[in-house]
């Protein structure tokens, strides 16, 4: 759903840069060497952003269409 503030593991304070990590992978850079350019070298924290999945997009989706079906019944 959305990136946890910290890493399950360590401990370690993730979730703000996430959105530098999701940016630069966008614009074509490598995952890993995203990743070693923001210093996150641990691999219990590398595991929190290379197996992340943002749902929250389509868990709205299935809500806004829930709700419209209700409606017409």
């Amino acid at each position: 759903m959305i990136i946890p503030i910290r890493c399950f593991t360590c401990g370690r304070l993730i979730a703000d840069k996430w959105e530098e990590f999701v940016r630069r992978v966008k614009e074509g850079e490598a995952p890993g060497k995203v990743l070693d350019d923001m210093g996150i070298t641990r691999y219990c924290c590398r595991r929190m952003f290379l197996s992340h999945v943002e749902l929250i997009d389509e868990m709205l989706k299935y809500e806004e269409a829930r709700r419209r079906e209700g409606e017409r019944h």
